[in-house]
């Protein structure tokens, strides 16, 4: 393996002390914990000079799960008559897609095996499974999961109430990973994969290092969650919401290194219009 070393990344003192005009009971919190180091080699080659990733040693080395996978088949950015509606995209690994659970009906215990790669999204991927049945799924690794810690979905609301006292409904763990209604998750609490219907899958927040913070809920009716983007949207309580930040938070700060790397995600080229003849221009 080449050679390399560690970087660490700063931030500027002005996002430190930056504060948003509205909710200031609730301020923005961001991923916390996260290691800032970076992997970079020595410019052996022109194509390693500039290349730097996030160190991601705790990643599964091997293959995915084969039956949790279906074929990706690549269109080149083409429609049903072959003409190009998409540009700047064609070639690039063969990939498969990773049947992610976006629902999370299954109740019960679940511990995390591993966490993975996945070619198709920016973040990771967790492998989970039940421990009652011993069923494997994939969802979306939070920021800091570690392999053995189990995770819970509470979203059917008969797992949630006790025969001991019909007065407590209510006895959920707000841990990391684990998935549940929105009215059950406390002011200020940062979850990902929003859903935006009751009965749906996970919708909002799903890339590497994303958060939606909650700044309202209640029992019925809507809750206020606050998006990175700072806008505040109305969802309704009995969505999903799994607790914590997404992993992989430095994939933002990385650098492919050579253009060679972009054709390897399936990104051609592109040229700037000025550069074109007019019948070569898209808008012709």
């Amino acid at each position: 393996l080449p050679r390399f070393t560690v970087i660490t990344a700063t931030v500027s003192p002005y996002f430190k002390s930056y504060s948003l005009p509205k909710f200031e009971q609730f301020p923005r919190t961001y991923a916390t914990g996260s290691s800032g180091q970076f992997k970079t080699y020595k410019p052996r080659t022109p194509g390693l000079r500039w290349l730097k990733r996030p160190i991601n040693d705790h990643l599964w080395k091997g293959k995915p799960v084969r039956k949790l996978t279906i074929a990706k088949r690549a269109t080149g950015g083409r429609n049903h008559h072959g003409h190009i509606t998409v540009r700047h995209r064609g070639g690039g690994h063969k990939r498969r897609i990773r049947i992610v659970d976006f629902h999370r009906w299954d109740t019960g215990p679940h511990e995390v095996i591993r966490i993975e790669y996945d070619p198709n999204r920016s973040a990771h991927l967790a492998l989970l499974q039940n421990q009652e049945t011993g069923k494997l799924s994939y969802i979306i690794a939070p920021h800091e999961l570690s392999p053995g810690t189990i995770v819970q979905s509470f979203r059917k609301q008969d797992q949630i109430k006790t025969n001991e006292d019909p007065s407590i409904t209510r006895v959920v763990a707000i841990e990391k990973g684990n998935c549940l209604p929105l009215k059950m998750i406390p002011v200020g609490t940062l979850v990902h994969c929003v859903g935006l219907k009751p009965n749906g899958p996970g919708i909002l927040c799903r890339a590497a290092g994303g958060s939606v913070q909650v700044v309202r809920t209640g029992e019925k009716g809507y809750a206020q969650v606050r998006l990175s983007s700072g806008e505040v949207r109305l969802i309704h309580v009995d969505c999903c919401a799994t607790i914590g930040t997404l992993s992989n938070p430095d994939h933002q700060h990385r650098t492919l290194g050579k253009a060679g790397r972009s054709r390897w995600l399936g990104i051609r080229p592109t040229v700037r219009g000025v550069a074109m003849n007019a019948c070569d221009h898209p808008h012709g």
